[in-house]
C-alpha cells in the first residue's frame, strides 16, 4: 500500500470528484453525501443529460469531461466509476494532479500500466485503491471461515453465468470497452488468488457470438488454472443471449469434505452430512468499501486489499488472454505480493 499523510481527525471534509453516473457511481455518491467527512463536488460523467440529472440528485457540480475533473484544485479524491478501457487513463491523470484515487476493478485492463500506476502512486505519496467488493461480501468471508473444515483443498469451480435476452448494447458488451472476459470480470478471478495465492499455469478458452454492431451478443470465457500449492480450480464466465439458465456457483473439494455456494446459500457437505453455511448479505459493500477509504485517508487505518493484489490477479487474467488467443498453457512467473505470501 502506498504511503502518505493522512488527513487527520480535525481535517474539513475530503472533496471528491466522481468520474461516471452508472450503478456504481449512484452507490458511491449515496454514500458520500451521507457522511460527514465527505463532500461529492463534482462529478463527469457520458452524456450531458445524465450527468446534470445525477448531479441535481446529488448536490454537485456537472463538469463536462474527466480531464476537466482531475485538474480541479478544489478536489482531495478521485472516484473512478466508469468503463473499463479508461480506468488507466483517468487514473494517471488523477494522480499527476496530485489526487488520491479510488478505481473500481481493474485498475488497467493493462497490467504494465497498472503496474506503472501503483509505482505513481508510491512516488506522489497518493492512495490508490482498487475495488474489490467481493472479498467484503458474505459468500467470500464465508468461504474463508469454513476452509478449515475440510482439510487440503484439490479442487475448486466458479461459474457464474448471466442469460440476457435481447443482450443490451452497452459497454460491458464491447470487446474494447470492457476488455478481456476475465480482466473486465476480474473478481472472478481475484476470489481464487486471494484465498489460495500464487499460479502456476493458466489454459483458457473463450467464445463470443458477434452481432451486426461492435457488440457481441452472448460472451463465454472459461480457464483452468493450476495453483502452486497443487490445487487445481476452473473458472467460468458467462452472459448474453445464447445461455439460457442462470448461476452462481463455488466449489471446493477437499480431503475432509466440500464446501457448496449456489447463490446465497452455502452447504459443508460430508458423506451423507450437509451442514448450511451462513452466508452474509451482499448489500452495502460499495458503501463498506467507501467507508474505509474515509477512514484510511482520515485515521490511517489499513484497506482490505492491496493494488498490488490486484495488479496479481490482473496477470493472472492477462495469462488467460494469451491462452485463448494462442490455444496454448501459459506458465506464470510472477510473484505473488507478501500479503499472499504470508497467508
Amino acid at each position: 500500500m502506498s504511503e502518505f499523510v493522512s488527513f487527520g481527525e480535525n481535517s474539513t471534509a475530503i472533496k471528491v470528484g466522481l468520474v461516471g453516473t452508472g450503478y456504481a457511481a449512484k452507490l458511491r455518491a449515496e454514500t458520500l453525501q451521507a457522511n460527514v467527512r465527505s463532500q461529492l463536488v463534482a462529478v463527469a460523467g457520458h452524456t450531458p443529460a445524465r450527468t446534470e440529472e445525477f448531479c441535481h440528485t446529488y448536490q454537485a457540480s456537472a463538469v463536462n469531461s474527466w480531464q476537466r475533473l482531475v485538474k480541479r484544485s478544489d478536489l482531495d479524491l478521485i472516484v473512478i466509476a466508469t468503463i473499463n478501457r479508461d480506468h488507466g487513463a483517468i487514473a494517471r491523470a488523477a494522480l499527476e494532479a496530485g489526487k488520491h484515487v479510488v478505481v473500481e476493478y481493474p485498475l488497467s485492463l493493462d497490467p504494465q500500466e497498472a503496474e506503472a500506476l501503483i509505482a505513481l502512486a508510491q512516488a506522489k505519496g497518493k492512495l490508490l485503491h482498487v475495488e474489490h467488493i467481493e472479498l467484503l461480501g458474505g459468500l467470500h468471508q464465508a468461504l474463508k471461515r469454513s476452509l478449515p473444515l475440510i482439510g487440503q483443498v484439490f479442487y475448486a469451480r466458479y461459474s457464474t453465468i448471466n442469460p440476457q435476452n435481447p443482450a443490451p448494447q452497452k459497454w460491458t458488451y464491447h470487446p474494447d470497452l470492457f476488455g478481456f472476459p476475465l480482466s473486465g470480470a476480474l473478481s472472478r478471478l481475484h476470489r481464487f488468488t486471494d484465498v489460495f495465492g500464487a499460479v502456476d499455469t493458466v489454459s483458457c478458452q473463450t467464445r463470443f457470438q458477434e452481432s451486426d454492431t461492435n457488440f457481441y451478443t452472448t460472451c463465454i470465457c472459461t480457464a483452468q488454472l493450476r495453483f502452486r500449492n497443487g490445487l487445481v480450480a476452473e473458472v467460468t464466465y458467462g452472459k448474453g443471449e445464447a445461455l439460457w439458465q442462470p448461476s452462481r456457483i463455488f466449489e471446493v473439494q477437499g480431503e475432509k469434505g466440500a464446501l457448496i455456494f449456489d447463490g446465497d446459500e452455502g452447504m459443508l457437505v460430508r458423506g451423507e452430512e450437509k451442514t448450511p453455511i451462513e452466508v452474509g448479505t451482499r448489500r452495502g459493500l460499495f458503501a463498506k468499501d467507501t467507508e474505509m477509504v474515509l477512514d484510511r485517508l482520515i485515521q490511517g487505518t489499513p484497506l482490505y486489499t492491496t493494488p498490488e493484489a490486484s495488479l496479481y490477479t490482473l496477470k493472472v487474467a492477462d495469462a488467460a488472454r494469451r491462452s485463448s488467443e494462442t490455444g496454448e498453457t501459459v506458465v506464470i512467473k510472477d510473484v505473488p505480493p507478501p500479503s499472499f505470501l504470508e497467508e
